[in-house]
Order: structure tokens, then C-alpha cells, then sequence
């Protein structure tokens, strides 16, 4: 087990997301997602430590700017109590994208930035 150190790794370090997988159709528009990393911890917001961070769930955008907090709102859902699980309801009918970006104490991304790949689910008309 190595830690991603002062300068963290994208190629030691990794964000991702367990459950649901890229293409998976959830019916009903509710889901849990399960959230990974590897390498390095998670902790809650304002835990100051090195290699730790917590999860921010991007739905249905592209990733923010790297240098700045990351925003909270409903495109950018923040996990600032340490959680690895979350659930999503009332997702519309439709095609989304599900990404992770991990945030510092301050909800601002590391340097370099940990994030998983962007997965995209189906909702199925209901």
C-alpha cells in the first residue's frame, strides 16, 4: 500500500466510481452510488491532512475549473462528511453522466486532480 505522497499521482491515486457502471439503465429514476479511491483517504470537510480528501459527484457536467472550490449545487453534489455512498432520486427520463472529483478541506480539487472517468447511465421513461 503506497500513498500518493507530496505530489500526488493520477497515475498512484484514483477516484472511481464502483457502482452504477458506464451504460447501466436504472429503472425509476433511484440509485446508490459507491464511490472509490484508491491510495489515498477520505475524511469530512475541514479534516487537514495529507493525502485525504473527500467526494464531490458531478452530475450531468464536465469537470470545473481545477484551481477554484468546486461549486455546490445540482450538478455538483458535495460528500464534505467523508461519505462513499450516496443515493440519487428523481433522475429524469434520459441519458446522464455520473463523474467524481475529490476535494480538499476546502472543497478545492488536489494538485494534480483525482477524478474517475465520466460514466454515462440511462433512465428508461417511467
Amino acid at each position: 500500500y503506497e500513498m500518493c505522497g507530496r505530489d500526488w499521482s493520477s497515475d498512484v491515486c484514483s477516484s472511481d466510481l464502483i457502482w452504477p457502471p458506464d451504460g447501466a439503465v436504472i429503472k425509476g429514476g433511484k440509485l446508490w452510488v459507491r464511490m472509490g479511491l484508491r491510495n489515498a483517504g477520505v475524511a469530512p470537510k475541514g479534516v487537514e491532512m495529507a493525502n485525504v480528501g473527500h467526494h464531490h459527484l458531478l452530475l450531468d457536467t464536465d469537470l470545473p475549473p481545477l484551481d477554484e472550490e468546486i461549486p455546490s449545487d445540482r450538478n455538483h453534489l458535495h460528500f464534505g462528511g467523508g461519505q462513499t455512498e450516496a443515493r440519487l432520486e428523481d433522475l429524469s427520463p434520459g441519458e446522464h453522466t455520473i463523474q467524481l472529483l475529490l476535494g480538499d478541506d476546502n472543497h478545492v480539487p488536489h494538485d494534480p486532480p483525482i477524478y474517475s472517468n465520466k460514466i454515462t447511465i440511462t433512465v428508461p421513461p417511467y
